[in-house]
Formats: C-alpha cells, structure tokens, sequence
C-alpha cells in the first residue's frame, strides 16, 4: 500500500535515486537560478541575447542598489507588511473562533455552515473579479490596504475554517467535557483550554496564509494601483517602461520580494512542520 523506503530498494535503484534527485532538484530550481542570475547582469545582456551565459559586467550592487535606494520598493515591501501581517492575524483569529464553534458544538445546520464555509474556495477568481472591484469602489476602499485586507481576511477565512475545525475535531474531547464539569465558561474552554493545544496549527496556518497573501498578484493588481496601497508583487511592474521591459530591475525587485516567505518559513518550519504532521499517526 505505501511506497518502501529507499534504504530498502535495490543498489540499483539506490544509485538511480542518489543521481536524479539532484538533477530534478535543479531542474524544479531553474527559474528561481535564471532570476537570480538575470540579477547580477546589465541591461545591455539582454539586448544581446546573453541570458545563460556569464555577465558581461558585474552590477549586484548597482542593480540591487537602485531597487532600493532609487525606485518606490521599499514603500512596496511596507505595503505588504501591512496587507500581510493584519491578514494573518484576522484570518487565523476569526477561523479559530469558527472552528471550535464548528467542530466542538452540535446544533442543526452545523454541517450547512461548514460547507458554505468551504464552498468560496472553489470560486475561480476571474468570477469575482468585477463584483468585488464594484463593491471596493461603492464603498471607497478601492486602491485602499484596507479593501485588500478585508478582501484577503474574507476570502481566506474558509479555507482556515477547514483547517482549524478539523483540527479541533482531532483534540481529545474529554479535556473540554471535563473543564465544563469544573464550571468553566465557554470561552474560558476556548483561551484556556483549546488555544494553546492549537498553537502548531495556528503556527503551521500563518506560515501558509502569510505565503498565499505575500505572493498574491491577482487581486493586487485588480484592487489598488500606485506605490500608495499595491504590494510587492505588483509593484514589481513599475520597473517596466513603456515600450520595453528592464528584465534585470525586476529578477533584482523577485529576489528582493522572496526574501520575506522565505525567512518566515524557515523561522517557523518546526512548528510548521509539527501543526502539519501532528495527528497523523496515532
């Protein structure tokens, strides 16, 4: 039924494994080697066609000296720091109220809330588009950090929903039967007893939530525009002008935006790790 470890295949299959694994590794890594090589070159390469080779001149710090120092993307990284990190926290807060009411309470109509909560998730986006640039608009929140964040908190909030309730789902519920036989209140149950048993779930759903909202492009660009509410990922665009495209400014702004997910993740991988795996096996 499952798969049998490498160490117990054939030397064989050993030696096919040690010899492929890096060369799909790096095959799944081109695009992100291109970018970073695009980097370091000078504008002039790209005219000539010289995109794998060696760089005619070095300019790392020339061009990642002017993405900083000479272009709007450091107010493009607060920008995202604003969307991203109210976001996280509302979605996460809200799911986990909606998940333990979800997963803990059995009332009628519990299963109909969970699948309306689930249902968004498989809208296209395409769909929603125009609605919800018309509803920013009547309400002033178009090109606004505000209108991205409730759009993002909204949005998110039913996938976090499934994550949090079937999580809680899995916590022994014998531990809030019994706080309720001590004459806890409910939402004691919920700070005191249930919260801190999520703590790798929450940790594992921000690092996810925060990676979906760093790197969303889409509704960056159909909800704000200019340097005062777009995040990184749109303002990246900027390096562009009008008759031609300064491919070296933007692999340098990539770089530059992919820092932040990165850190985040390996900050967090453990309990990322743990919130993903815990429950697995028994």
């Amino acid at each position: 039924m499952f798969p049998t470890p490498i160490q117990q295949r054939s030397h064989a299959s050993q030696f096919s494994y040690q010899v492929f694994l890096p060369i799909a590794l790096i095959l799944w890594l081109l695009p992100l080697i291109a970018v970073m090589i695009f980097s370091i070159k000078p504008d002039g390469d790209f005219v000539k066609g010289n995109f794998w080779g060696l760089p005619s001149s070095f300019e790392f710090f020339n061009n990642y000296g002017r993405v900083f120092f000479a272009s709007d993307m450091p107010q493009y990284l607060l920008n995202s720091v604003f969307i991203t990190v109210p976001t996280v926290i509302g979605a996460v807060a809200l799911s986990s109220m909606t998940g333990f009411a979800l997963g803990v309470y059995k009332f009628r109509g519990n299963l109909l809330i969970f699948f309306m909560f689930i249902a968004g998730n498989f809208v296209p986006f395409q769909i929603l588009m125009v609605p919800v640039r018309d509803l920013t608009v009547n309400l002033n929140l178009y090109d606004t950090k505000l209108g991205l964040i409730l759009f993002h908190i909204a949005f998110q909030t039913g996938f976090c929903t499934l994550f949090m309730r079937n999580f809680i789902r899995a916590l022994p519920y014998s531990l809030i039967e019994a706080a309720r036989v001590e004459g806890v209140a409910e939402w004691k149950i919920f700070v005191y007893v249930v919260l801190p048993l999520m703590k790798p779930a929450i940790a594992a759903l921000s690092v996810l939530i925060f990676t979906f909202i760093w790197n969303d492009y889409f509704w960056a660009i159909v909800l704000t525009q200019g340097p005062d509410a777009q995040p990184v990922t749109a303002g990246i665009t900027a390096f562009n002008s009008q008759y031609r495209a300064a491919y070296h400014m933007m692999s340098a702004g990539s770089i530059v935006a992919a820092i932040p997910p990165v850190f985040m993740f390996f900050l967090m991988q453990k309990h990322f790790i743990a919130g993903l795996t815990l429950g697995a096996v028994k």
